[in-house]
Order: C-alpha cells, then structure tokens, then sequence
C-alpha cells in the first residue's frame, strides 16, 4: 500500500488559503509577509520531491499549479512524476501538456484504489477541499506541516470541521526555527 502524504503550509490557526500571494484573498502572501525566510526551514519540501513518487492534486490546485510549476526550478522533482488530479469536472482536454502524465481520479474510491497499487509515496500540495475530504475518508498516512506563526481568522482550512470519531496522530519529527516555523511530521495512528 503507498503512503498518502498531506504537505501544507499553515497557519498557527489552522488556515491554509493563499500562503504564496494567490489574488482574491486579503491575507495573500502570508507565509512572506512577515516571517523571516530562513532556509533550513524548508527543507522538507526538497525532501519531499525526493520521497514522493506521484503527486496528487485537487481540481483548483491543478489549475493554479500547471502553468507555473513545469517551469519553475524549485518544484523541478515533480516534473517526470505521474501526477493524479481528483475532479468530478475537469475534462481530460483541460490538461496541460508539457508536465509528464497526469491522470483524473473521479472520486475518493479511485485516490483509495492508487492507494493500493505498487510504488513510492503520493503527496498532496495545496488542495484544501481535497485534504479535508481525503482525512474524512481516513485516506490520509502522514501530514508534513510547516505551521507559521501568524493567525488568519478568515480562510479555507486544512481540517475539515465534520463531527467524526478523533484521529490520533504521532509525532515522528519536529524543528522549531529562529523565524518561528515550526515544522511538525504526523503519523495517522490507525
């Protein structure tokens, strides 16, 4: 069974909406408004791009990450990995050509049924509804969190608000930084 890696940038509040400067949100570009870049604190996102073996990505994410990604140096790891995008609407003449294979899963059986399959990790970028919907569904392995400390208020969250039975989670690795990211590594306990 691979391993379903959620990695998110978020907030001491809980929100992960528009950390990179995404238009339409009045707290865009938090994660570089105010925190210091230091960059040890990120090195778990080119560690990542080591581990993972396919990337997957809800419909909004997709269509914000495809034209800017295949380009960028920085995300150069997910370029030759086969890349599923989970939407009940995108249509297959809607892909962008030029970043390796990408596949529409159309629904969570289909992410469970990549779940079972032979390879190395899938991780999850951005992709809020997706995150909240695939912990739901206790889809979800391990959360690579970078927790910035600055609270939002307003914005989409990581964690989904259903009623549901608790989820224990294991702390596997931890950093605090000088700028103060805290990164934190979760184990789903099952």
């Amino acid at each position: 069974m691979r391993t379903l890696i959620s990695t998110a940038f978020v907030s001491l509040d809980g929100v992960m909406e528009a950390p990179g400067g995404e238009p339409g949100y009045r707290n865009s570009g938090w994660t570089f408004k105010d925190v210091a870049f230091l960059p040890e604190a990120y090195e778990l996102k080119g560690r990542e791009q080591e581990e993972a073996a396919a990337l997957l990505l809800g419909r909004a994410s997709y269509e914000a990450f495809s034209p800017v990604w295949p380009g960028m140096e920085e995300f150069a790891g997910y370029r030759a990995m086969p890349k599923y995008v989970v939407s009940t609407t995108l249509a297959d003449d809607a892909l962008v050509s030029g970043w390796g294979e990408t596949t529409i899963l159309r629904s969570l059986d289909e992410v469970a049924a990549l779940k079972e399959t032979e390879g190395g990790p899938i991780i999850v970028h951005g992709s809020a509804e997706l995150n909240r919907n695939l912990a739901d569904a206790d889809l979800i392995d391990r959360y690579h969190l970078l927790v910035f400390p600055v609270l939002l208020g307003a914005g989409k969250r990581l964690f989904s608000a259903a009623d549901k039975d608790r989820q224990l989670l294991k702390l596997v690795e931890h950093e605090a930084y000088a700028n103060g990211i805290q990164k934190n590594v979760f184990e789903v306990v099952r």
